[in-house]
């Protein structure tokens, strides 16, 4: 029997459609959560649909805003947090030979990168604790490689290497850390990916 009940949660991307479903979950187990998205509309709409939520604007792109929004969520918390979902990322899909350095750096500072400094400032607080789990959501793509998605592929893959190395550096201070890779799930996301 899992017993999330007011364990302090905090989802990145949880406006999008599997950070929603991960949202709806953790809800339904009764945990205290704090809901990030950069979608004012989708938050607001998340905060109408869901009682207790604390639904937070939040652009995880802005490296240097990330201590402080953990350090935010300890005192909304009233402590530290116990688990963190890494879900939010995004694609700026072109073939390698048409992409930009613009479409490259973006995705891996916001998939990678941000991903990299959340667990690193969430680490620090659960280590207060000894206690902590961490789910980073990598892709199968991440895995196998994708046509026109060579920037998205690195940053997942990324993922999977960081989560490996978090996970042994950190599992003996009793922080569980590691990470799932969808495969192609209907959502906004993967409406822009052709059917072929």
């Amino acid at each position: 029997m899992i017993n999330l009940k007011n364990k302090k949660v905090i989802i990145t991307g949880a406006t999008g459609g599997i950070g929603n479903a991960i949202l709806e979950t953790f809800v339904n187990y009764e945990a205290n959560i704090i809901a990030t998205g950069t979608n004012e509309q989708k938050l607001d709409k998340i905060k109408k649909n869901f009682e207790n939520i604390n639904a937070i604007k939040f652009d995880i792109s802005k490296h240097n805003q990330i201590e402080k929004f953990i350090e935010e969520c300890s005192s909304i918390f009233g402590g530290e947090p116990e688990i963190l979902i890494n879900n939010a990322g995004i694609t700026k899909d072109n073939i390698s030979l048409r992409m930009s350095d613009e479409q490259w750096n973006d995705v891996i500072n916001l998939n990678l990168t941000s991903t990299f400094l959340l667990c690193k400032y969430s680490i620090k607080k659960m280590l207060k604790n000894k206690f902590g789990k961490i789910v980073n959501i990598t892709s199968v793509v991440g895995h196998t490689g994708n046509i026109g998605q060579a920037n998205y592929s690195a940053s997942k893959a990324g993922i999977i290497g960081m989560s490996k190395s978090l996970a042994i550096e950190y599992g003996r201070k009793n922080i569980k850390i590691n990470c799932l890779s969808p495969g192609f799930i209907t959502s906004e996301m993967t409406d822009k990916i052709s059917e072929n």
